[in-house]
């Protein structure tokens, strides 16, 4: 008896290897993805930007030109953010805050990712109404200051092809978080994440050499269709959640050698993230110098440049 419908997941033609840089950008699901990809110990860049909801903010955060004041404002205990990127852009000057959003482009040009995930929330987007700016963040501001747009299927798809012609090189793996935003009500959550279904099918469609959709809205509606699987609020996913879309995300999209890998790796993982009561102790020393040499031997099996 078959209790539950499963989602078909297509591997890719190019399976992400082991030593292909994966980059994550987007919303705080990609940032999920993209640390437990880390922690697995494989090669991942994850949202420079901080948390980015919308494909035009990512696309902003981009292109915009950095030295543009106005894209910088200063808060009442004269910290200094900028409209294009998530709250952990802030410093003391204007000039520090321009050198923080040139590092995190510095970081994802220097990263040159063989493979980009970008993780979508919404189609909808802040303009700063003074400014006319669409910001990325809205820094917990007044809600006086903003006006609320959408992007329209056409829009949407307009913008991925153009974050796609930046990375003309790179695989770019679209999918949509499965995060439901009660704000908008359940009703327009669901039409939002619709517009940016439909924008995605068409540009892989488009671009089925380069463009790829992974199903993590898919597989968290229709295989986990149970509130076990959300987080207390009822809107995120849970922990377990996201430990399943990770497992679905690697069993058909890494390589042979990658999952090998993953099996060696996951006890040296395990030992990483022990913490001792006395980490001074002769038995912790000596735990951590073991573990050191177990990841030290790994990495030589596996001819990582680690």
């Amino acid at each position: 008896m078959k209790l539950q419908t499963t989602v078909e997941i297509t591997p890719l033609e190019r399976p992400i290897g082991l030593r292909n840089r994966v980059a994550f950008v987007g919303s705080c699901f990609a940032e999920h993805i993209g640390t437990k990809m880390r922690e697995s110990g494989l090669p991942a860049l994850v949202n420079p930007f901080g948390v980015l909801y919308n494909p035009f903010s990512i696309l902003q955060a981009l292109t915009q030109n950095p030295m543009y004041d106005a894209l910088y404002f200063e808060d009442d205990d004269h910290r200094w953010h900028t409209w294009l990127a998530g709250s952990k852009f802030n410093a003391s000057s204007l000039e520090a805050c321009k050198a923080g959003l040139l590092s995190a482009r510095g970081k994802l040009v220097e990263w040159n990712p063989d493979t980009l995930v970008i993780t979508l929330g919404t189609n909808r987007y802040y303009e700063h109404a003074e400014s006319h700016l669409a910001v990325g963040n809205c820094h917990k501001r007044p809600q006086s200051e903003f006006v609320e747009r959408e992007l329209t299927q056409t829009q949407c798809v307009e913008t991925l092809e153009a974050i796609c012609r930046l990375f003309s090189r790179s695989q770019v793996i679209l999918t949509v978080s499965p995060y439901r935003y009660a704000k908008y009500g359940f009703h327009e959550s669901r039409l939002s994440k619709a517009v940016l279904l439909l924008a995605i099918d068409e540009v892989a469609r488009r671009h089925p050499e380069q463009v790829h959709y992974f199903p993590a809205y898919e597989l968290q509606l229709d295989e986990l269709r149970d509130y076990r699987f959300y987080a207390p609020d009822m809107l995120h996913p849970s922990e377990q959640a996201i430990d399943y879309i990770w497992e679905r995300f690697v069993e058909r999209w890494l390589d042979a050698e990658a999952h090998r890998y993953l099996v060696d790796y996951e006890p040296i993982r395990r030992a990483l993230q022990h913490r001792p009561e006395d980490p001074t102790s002769p038995e912790s020393i000596r735990f951590r110098e073991q573990t050191r040499q177990r990841l030290s031997d790994l990495v030589a099996k596996y001819n990582l440049d680690i």
